[in-house]
C-alpha cells in the first residue's frame, strides 16, 4: 500500500502488471479515453443524464472521484461536477493540445485520463470538472470503502 488520502484511500501508483490487468477489462472506447487521453463525443456518454444518488469512481482503478451531489447540468454534453470527492484523488496537468490551453485531470492512483477542469463552474467553487463518461463508473449510494478502491 502506498500513501493514503485524507479520506482513507490508497493513492500509491498501480504497478504496471496491475494496471495492465485492470486495463484488460476496459472496452475499446474506455481504453481510448483513459489510456490514450481521448475525448468522447458530446451528448453521448452513458452517465451524462444519470441523476441517481451515489459516487462516480475511476473506471480503471475504482478511486472515488465525484459525488452525485456536486453534479450539475453544464450544457456542454459531458458530465460536469463542481467539486471533487477528495482533491488528493485528482492530478492536474497543463494541456496545450489542439492549440488550446486547458487543465487536464487524471486519476491520482492509476494516471487514467478523466477530462478537464475549467474556471467557469457554479458557486461556491467556480470549478467545472468536465468528464468523459467512459472514464467513470457509478456506484449507487455510499462510496466504496477505502480498502475496496482497487
Amino acid at each position: 500500500m502506498g500513501t493514503r488520502s485524507k479520506s482513507g484511500y490508497d493513492l500509491g501508483p498501480l504497478a504496471a502488471p496491475e494496471r495492465e490487468r485492470l486495463a484488460r477489462g476496459l472496452s475499446a472506447e474506455e481504453r481510448r479515453v483513459l489510456l490514450d487521453h481521448g475525448t468522447e463525443p458530446p451528448f453521448c456518454g452513458g452517465l451524462l443524464t444519470n441523476k441517481e444518488a451515489g459516487v462516480y469512481t475511476c473506471r480503471l482503478c475504482g478511486l472515488p472521484l465525484f459525488r452525485s451531489t456536486t453534479k450539475f447540468e453544464s450544457g456542454t454534453g459531458w458530465p460536469s461536477f463542481s467539486e471533487s470527492f477528495d482533491p488528493e484523488h485528482i492530478t492536474s496537468l497543463r494541456d496545450r493540445s489542439y492549440g488550446m490551453e486547458r487543465i487536464e485531470i487524471r486519476s491520482r492512483r492509476c494516471d487514467g485520463h478523466l477530462g478537464h477542469v475549467f474556471p467557469d463552474g457554479p458557486p461556491p467553487t467556480g470549478h467545472r470538472y468536465c468528464l468523459n463518461s467512459a472514464s467513470l463508473a457509478f456506484v449507487a449510494g455510499d462510496p466504496p470503502p477505502p480498502d475496496a478502491s482497487a
